[in-house]
């Protein structure tokens, strides 16, 4: 679906991400696994026992067609996962440090296993919400949004305890890119004519420039190719952080340059790559 644009095939970094990921943990003293980090009441422990979560959630339902929790009367997609993610959270907090690593280091491959035996351009098997709600996900973009979403628990471990890294350009330059995917659903509710353009650039190694185009009554990547209606340039840390709620959007547009449709570009620091 063009939609979303070019295919990003994240699956040979899983196992970069989470080598780099348990080095991180291996070493870290009790004092700085019970560190405070910006998910709000969660510690580097609840962070950590979150993507064990994350892995175990994935395995059960994608490879072994478990349905897991059920939904309560009238609770919304956000509102179940908030609860379920503070549900196991709170449970992994009974688990040892050196035993979740153990569980990272034994379930990683047998998620790498389930991404690799997945054909990129079939259906998702979880539909990646922030980037469109009335079309199916490519299985791409799904496998991509777990990958961004492992790379992000791991840099707010990092920012919690003071240490940087896992930045590395072909570490990061692809959470950049699937994040850029949600700029279409980021504008959905401001009609353009036809073939208006807006641009997302992300300024640092990992980062790069983006397109969206108005055509057949919806937006749509496209190449980011001569002039825009609307420019909206930022950093790359600046851009994580912002698709994550890691700072506000005032924050965001503070530290942006936004030239053009002030109503586009306004939405395109509005953009969000979680579901909250």
């Amino acid at each position: 679906m063009m939609i979303f644009g070019p295919t990003v095939d994240v699956r040979p970094l899983f196992p970069r991400e989470r080598r780099a990921m348990i080095d991180l943990i291996s070493a870290l003293s009790p004092a700085e696994w019970a560190m405070p980090t910006v998910c709000p009441g969660w510690d580097v422990h609840d962070v950590v026992g979150h993507v064990l979560n994350d892995y175990m959630r994935r395995l059960s339902g994608s490879r072994d067609g478990y349905g897991g929790a059920i939904f309560a009367d009238d609770e919304t997609l956000p509102a179940y996962l908030a609860r379920t993610n503070e549900e196991f959270v709170r449970a992994s907090r009974q688990l040892s440090p050196q035993l979740m690593i153990e569980l990272l280091d034994h379930l990683g491959p047998r998620l790498d296993a389930l991404w690799a035996s997945r054909d990129l351009q079939s259906a998702a098997d979880l539909n990646v919400f922030w980037a469109a709600t009335d079309i199916d996900s490519p299985a791409w973009l799904d496998i991509g949004r777990e990958y961004t979403e492992f790379w992000v628990h791991q840099q707010q471990v990092r920012d919690a305890v003071s240490m940087p890294g896992a930045t590395e350009p072909d570490l990061m330059a692809p959470v950049l890119d699937i994040f850029a995917r949600g700029l279409p659903h980021a504008l959905r509710m401001h009609d353009r004519p036809e073939n208006t353009t807006a641009h997302l650039e992300v300024l640092g190694a990992a980062g790069g420039r983006w397109g969206v185009v108005r055509q057949d009554g919806r937006w749509q990547m496209t190449e980011p190719l001569g002039e825009a209606t609307a420019l909206v340039s930022m950093d790359q840390d600046t851009f994580w952080r912002l698709a994550t709620r890691g700072i506000t959007e005032d924050e965001a547009r503070q530290r942006s340059t936004m030239t053009g449709d002030a109503d586009l570009t306004t939405a395109i620091t509005a953009l969000l790559a979680v579901i909250a």
